[in-house]
């Protein structure tokens, strides 16, 4: 059975930051694509990075370029994300997810149930 188990949320003033990390099982880790995405309140949900089996390829979404930091461990199945300068807007619920594919591009397969960010100004 897929798992993706993230954990790490919290509140944090602006200029704060927070260190997600989600704990994968039930498929090879080093395989994939994992990806992390966050949906804010009465928006939809948007990606907000992605690494590729490798660790090679990296991707953010700009609103978060120079702050946010993917890294992935596959000796420990368990992708982080160190958020730094965190301000309101980053406030969601962030969610990691598998892509069964070595590359990351849309459409990810499971997803995990996601970790509360509350950046307060």
């Amino acid at each position: 059975e897929v798992q993706l188990q993230a954990s790490g949320g919290g509140l944090v003033q602006a200029g704060g930051s927070l260190r997600l990390s989600c704990a994968a099982s039930g498929f090879t880790f080093a395989d994939y694509a994992i990806g992390w995405f966050r949906q804010a309140p009465g928006k939809e949900r948007e990606g907000v990075s992605c690494m590729g089996s490798s660790g090679g390829s990296t991707y953010y979404v700009d609103s978060v370029k120079g702050r946010f930091a993917l890294s992935r461990d596959n000796a420990k199945n368990t992708v982080n994300l160190q958020m730094n300068s965190l301000q309101p807007e980053d406030t969601a619920v962030y969610y990691c997810a598998v892509r069964f594919s070595s590359i990351c591009s849309a459409g990810f397969d499971y997803w995990g149930q996601g970790t509360k960010v509350t950046v307060s100004s």
